[in-house]
């Protein structure tokens, strides 16, 4: 016990107070990036060989209403003719790696088309992340509308 108290006031010496959690934290792998980078375009694009690629073919979406969906689903959503989502922002970006998984998420004012509609929500969003075989799949999303204030 006595070593970690020693341990912990070393690295309270060494970082100052004012710096933010994020910066202690490891950047993100590259290949995990890369991955995360196209499936948010594959998004915005309607990239459905992109999202055929990355999402595991077990993968598990609860949306903002609170309803399950699977793989085919969410890319048959996305493809969908009359969709279109506008590029977007990840703000206040939550990033957790633990050695193969990972949780990627967000807080996202997302806008678009739906069926001719212009739409426009913001909602927060958590990615889980696994890699197989040697590449990174989005395996569960949650996603939670923000309300409107």
């Amino acid at each position: 016990m006595l070593h970690l108290r020693a341990a912990l006031i070393a690295l309270a010496l060494v970082v100052p107070a004012t710096a933010p959690l994020a910066a202690l934290a490891a950047p993100l792998p590259a290949d995990l990036a890369a991955a995360a980078h196209a499936y948010d375009a594959a998004q915005v694009n309607g990239d459905r060989a992109a999202l055929e690629r990355l999402v595991a073919d077990d993968y598990v979406l609860v949306n903002g209403a609170g309803q399950v969906q699977d793989k085919a689903r969410l890319i048959a959503d996305y493809v969908a003719p009359g969709f279109k989502l506008d590029p977007f922002t990840i703000e206040e970006p939550v990033e957790k790696v633990f050695g193969d998984t990972a949780l990627l998420g967000g807080r996202v004012n997302m806008t678009g088309t739906d069926g001719g509609q212009r739409f426009a929500l913001v909602v927060r969003f958590v990615d889980a992340w696994a890699k197989r075989d040697g590449q990174w799949r989005v395996v569960y999303s949650q996603v939670t509308r923000v309300a409107k204030p």
